[in-house]
């Protein structure tokens, strides 16, 4: 997007306020983060599962490697993504990643074990990690580009921090969907079955955020800019092609974005992991205790937000970098 575009005012999609806008784009992100999860929280049962069973702890790392290739890929969802976002409508970038995000989801229900096709198991399985990856990367983007467009400049920190609490959200849910489902069937039908329940659920889930995300408009201020002719003819181009951009990108990308993966994936994520396989926790206690601080955890994103307008994104970054070294050590 052009960079003057962030001078001008912002407004209102029609028919919907500040707040049913990011409680609208939240939603969405809140599904797709929801699938991206639900694999975390069954990594451990997947490694045996997908995974040939004659090493338990390469299969295990099998598994979280599989894991990571969702993530992975996800800057380049971003730049694709990203890209159609700017040349014809966040709401269409959005309407595609979650049909990509909620058809891969749904299928991995579907998907035989190792038992039944061999390898083939778990190729297709990283294949639509790879395309849950690809459509969370695009995803996340644009809807935090989606509602800093109709956010207040002066209040740009706390709008988007909504954003922000849809990871923690999403993992939230699918761990309460999986542990539901285990204490409902029991561990034998859960294992058998019950594992496909939270993925094929996600069918239910993708029509119920399709019907959210339809009634979404663009944002004035990039339905203006493309009006008027003044909207990117070649993001890509315009953003990569400069090496002032490229230094700044790279800042973003190793101090701001890799800092943030690691305080979150650890102190969320691979605490399920290290209390199940490390401390030896059975399953339903380390999924409540994950859940709890999740709870715990999900309102500092807003007030954290909120402060950054005050004093600035960089020292809250800094600060909680700090906490979460300190903490792990």
């Amino acid at each position: 997007m052009a960079a003057q575009s962030m001078a001008m005012p912002r407004g209102r999609a029609s028919g919907m306020s500040l707040m049913q806008i990011i409680l609208a784009a939240s939603a969405g992100t809140v599904i797709e983060w929801y699938d991206f999860y639900i694999y975390g929280s069954l990594a451990v049962f997947f490694a045996v599962y997908f995974f040939p069973k004659g090493n338990p702890t390469a299969a295990l790392l099998s598994s979280l490697a599989a894991f990571g290739a969702g993530f992975a890929v996800r800057p380049f969802g971003a730049i694709v993504f990203g890209r159609i976002g700017d040349l014809v409508g966040r709401k269409y970038a959005f309407l595609v990643t979650l049909s990509l995000m909620g058809i891969a989801t749904t299928l991995t229900g579907l998907l035989p074990g190792y038992a039944q096709v061999g390898i083939l198991a778990p190729t297709l399985l990283v294949l639509l990690r790879l395309l849950q990856g690809l459509a969370l990367g695009g995803e996340y983007g644009g809807a935090a580009t989606y509602i800093a467009e109709h956010a207040p400049d002066s209040r740009r920190g706390y709008y988007t921090s909504y954003i922000q609490t849809t990871a923690t959200v999403g993992f939230f849910v699918a761990l309460m969907v999986v542990l539901i489902t285990r204490l409902s069937l029991g561990e034998a039908g859960f294992r058998q079955w019950g594992w496909r329940i939270p993925f094929l659920l996600s069918a239910v889930l993708l029509a119920v955020a399709m019907y959210i995300r339809l009634r979404l408009q663009e944002a004035p201020l990039f339905a203006r800019l493309k009006e008027q002719g003044k909207s990117s003819k070649a993001p890509l181009r315009e953003s990569l092609g400069s090496a002032r951009n490229w230094g700044a990108i790279i800042l973003a990308l190793l101090g701001a974005t890799a800092g943030q993966a690691v305080v979150w994936y650890t102190g969320q994520f691979y605490a399920l992991y290290f209390l199940q396989t490390i401390a030896k926790v059975p399953t339903v206690p380390a999924t409540i205790v994950v859940a709890i601080a999740l709870l715990i955890g999900t309102p500092f994103f807003l007030v954290f937000g909120a402060l950054s307008g005050r004093i600035g994104r960089k020292p809250i970054i800094m600060a909680g970098c700090l906490i979460a070294a300190i903490t792990y050590i």
